[in-house]
């Protein structure tokens, strides 16, 4: 492997290592990353582990439907400054956390994922919106 992929990752996993829980977040801190901080959300589910609304169809701020098994078609969607806050959700973390590993070797440094299921996050969105 080149010096320079070696590099890249280490320095990945330094800023890794450097967040609480490695970047995993809960409930409260990712509406305060979307509300206060203008963090973009991403929901990574594959259509076929979506139920009911997605997290773009639930009218969550900042937030985008960018299905897992097509992520690659939607990378227009990310903000242009890679030190942007993106927390990216899926139900059990499987999809969001590869995720994350991938906009990571892409570039962006302020990566989260949702610790918790997205459809938790949607029903508190629906409960403080109504």
């Amino acid at each position: 492997m080149s010096d320079k992929i070696k590099e890249e990752l280490a320095n990945i996993i330094e800023v890794d290592k450097a967040k609480e829980d490695l970047g995993h977040i809960d409930l409260h801190k990712t509406r305060e990353l979307l509300m206060d901080v203008g963090a973009i959300l991403l929901d990574v589910r594959p259509p076929a582990k979506v139920s009911g609304e997605n997290a773009q169809e639930a009218g969550i701020a900042n937030a985008y439907y960018t299905p897992y098994p097509s992520f690659a078609d939607y990378l227009d969607t990310l903000p242009p400054e890679h030190t942007t806050p993106i927390v990216v959700a899926c139900l059990k973390g499987w999809f969001a956390n590869r995720v994350m590993g991938y906009l990571e070797m892409i570039g962006y440094s302020n990566v989260y994922v949702l610790d918790t299921s997205i459809e938790d996050l949607i029903e508190v969105h629906h409960a403080h919106a109504d």
